[in-house]
């Protein structure tokens, strides 16, 4: 797919490559999902430490599954009214768009609150202003936090922000440039390296230079 981009007479390979892609994504699904019902199903027969949790985890998700495999609360498309299961599956008021908006979203904001006082309290004990990397990274991470949140925005109200001199100066602003140009550039550069390894690792795997998934060391 990259040499696609490059390379004119590779076009047509590339639709190829992405239609094998989505058929080997829905057997990793599938794969997935039996790995996951396996090893709490496991865990649950066992009644080893934290049996209690593969429970929950199980229960829900096979009604996850059932109730979108089966579309359950949809209502039929307009274009096919005589058709129960022509509507889409998360449309507003389906079971499924019910966990997601009432199940879903409430556990994972609840999830990413906690470990934002977490990752906070490690912050405070990992940051030590020893050198000027650290005092620099120090002082973006205030200026990170402090320019997401109520207080930060209203220290810097003073400030003009039709003034494009010293607009940028506000904490909101300031949090928005370091988030959306420095942090992406970070993230791209990651997300590049990563894709390299697993480009080099499927190759090795491919190739047969690789076998320790087979479970051997060699």
């Amino acid at each position: 797919m990259v040499l696609s981009k490059f390379l004119v007479p590779l076009g047509d390979a590339e639709v190829k490559v992405a239609d094998w892609f989505n058929v080997l994504a829905a057997i990793a699904f599938v794969l997935g999902g039996a790995n996951l019902l396996k090893m709490n199903l496991l865990s649950i027969s066992a009644r080893g430490p934290g049996w209690g949790y593969s429970a929950v985890t199980l229960a829900a998700f096979l009604t996850t599954l059932g109730v979108g495999v089966l579309k359950v609360g949809v209502p039929p498309a307009a274009a096919f009214p005589n058709v129960p299961f022509s509507g889409e599956k998360d449309v507003a008021g389906s079971a499924l768009w019910w966990l997601y908006e009432y199940a879903m979203s409430p556990i994972t904001g609840t999830l990413f609150a906690m470990l934002a006082f977490y990752v906070a309290s490690a912050a405070f004990r990992a940051f030590r202003a020893k050198n000027a990397a650290a005092i620099f990274l120090l002082a973006t991470a205030f200026v990170v936090l402090l320019g997401r949140t109520y207080a930060g925005v209203l220290a810097t109200s003073w400030i003009p922000h039709d003034n494009p001199w010293v607009s940028w100066l506000r904490l909101e602003n300031l949090s928005a440039v370091i988030m959306s140009v420095f942090t992406n550039a970070g993230t791209r550069a990651m997300i590049i390296g990563i894709a390299i390894g697993v480009a080099a690792t499927s190759l090795k795997i491919m190739l047969g230079l690789d076998r320790s998934y087979l479970g051997g060391a060699r």
